[in-house]
């Protein structure tokens, strides 16, 4: 019970000797904006990736890959599935981001753990070295691409402490009173 009662509060304060339970809006927001032309330019990218890489794993690289040796046929079917699982993992993140930046999902909601880009595979370079010239150029423009969006997913993770509980409790009743514009 303890520890489903911890992953729902962030920190607790004292208000005049009582806790009171501090939630997600009490945090300071994400230190990077990912724009809607953004996510749409990427998006746009990862699909006529995803198309690129479909056509020549399934068809065009099928006569590259039987000239190939068997070690290097091995080599060219796990790459070829860490190139998919890259596309997949940014095309779940860019999804999820058009639903913060729609409203769908709060933007707190966004930065949870289930929300951030999955983890892919780094391509083994010697492997990669072995296979076709087509082939390399796909594996390294999706390696390319995850990166890119990393950075992005990795920017939006707070760097700076969480504000103090008092503060952050200064910042509730600002919100409350609707203030904050003292002018």
């Amino acid at each position: 019970m303890a520890a489903r009662w911890a992953r729902k509060a962030f920190q607790l304060s004292m208000n005049d000797g009582s806790l009171t339970l501090m939630d997600e809006s009490d945090l300071p927001p994400a230190q990077v904006r990912i724009t809607s032309r953004l996510i749409d330019s990427l998006y746009t990218e990862a699909m006529i990736l995803a198309d690129e890489a479909r056509s020549y794993f399934d068809d065009a690289g099928r006569d590259e890959r039987s000239m190939l040796a068997p070690f290097a046929r091995v080599g060219f079917a796990c790459e070829s599935l860490k190139v998919t699982t890259r596309i997949m993992h940014i095309v779940a993140w860019l999804l999820t981001q058009r639903a913060i930046e729609s409203g769908e999902i709060p933007e707190r909601g966004g930065r949870r753990p289930e929300r951030r880009l999955g983890h892919a595979q780094d391509s083994d370079l010697a492997v990669v070295a072995q296979l076709p010239e087509s082939a390399q150029q796909l594996i390294n423009t999706s390696a390319d691409l995850y990166a890119r969006v990393k950075r992005l997913d990795e920017g939006q993770l707070e760097t700076e402490i969480p504000q103090s509980p008092a503060r952050a409790l200064m910042g509730r009743l600002e919100r409350g009173l609707g203030g904050g514009n003292a002018a």
